[in-house]
């Protein structure tokens, strides 16, 4: 996935780079969700499981330059070498546990209320899916971008979250087929002979 086109979507702006899909501006008002070099810049909230997901997350860095960050996700402690304002960990959580992944989603809400982003990113999973949720309640832009551990179906939180926003994307050429899912290229690069 090419860090200019998770840029753009952002900053909201309708851009075409390179043939790549055309990413929608948001519908409130039409206008820029995130900033333009002529404004102050604009609080992003990113929040993924560990592991995977927030090495995904990471490898987006540079399109979150400019933005005041703010970083969310169930590794016990802030990754090195990201300029984030604030880290919060999260509990680790899925669908099969449920006080646990009430847990998440009280975490999620405190954190979405209090921060009040004017978008929300997510790599993926209940974490970042339950964020993207509370996130819808106050209009802020949502982006979800499925986990490349995924090839041959939308992950359970990626099929949800197509229904939240309009900015879900897949990893996955043949998955971008689908219904409310974009393609647009891989974050992370792929093992010699797989092909997106």
């Amino acid at each position: 996935m090419r860090r200019s086109a998770v840029s753009s979507a952002v900053r909201g702006g309708a851009v075409t780079t390179s043939g790549l899909p055309r990413i929608p501006s948001c519908p409130r008002s039409g206008s820029s969700i995130m900033s333009s070099p002529e404004q102050a810049p604009r609080k992003l909230l990113a929040v993924c499981s560990g592991g995977g997901h927030l090495i995904e997350l990471l490898r987006l860095a540079p399109a979150f330059e400019g933005h005041q960050l703010v970083l969310a996700s169930t590794a016990s402690q802030a990754p090195p070498g990201i300029e984030a304002m604030r880290y919060y960990c999260l509990t680790d959580s899925n669908a099969s546990q449920k006080l646990r992944l009430l847990q998440t989603a009280c975490q999620t809400a405190r954190i979405v209320f209090r921060e009040r982003p004017r978008a929300v990113i997510s790599t993926g999973a209940a974490p970042g899916l339950l964020a993207l949720a509370w996130a819808r309640l106050l209009g802020c832009r949502l982006i979800w971008i499925d986990s490349i551990a995924n090839p041959e179906k939308m992950s359970l939180s990626g099929r949800i979250a197509r229904r939240l926003t309009p900015h879900c994307y897949t990893q996955w050429q043949h998955l971008g087929q689908a219904r409310g899912v974009k393609y647009l290229g891989s974050i992370m690069p792929l093992a010699p002979g797989a092909t997106a």
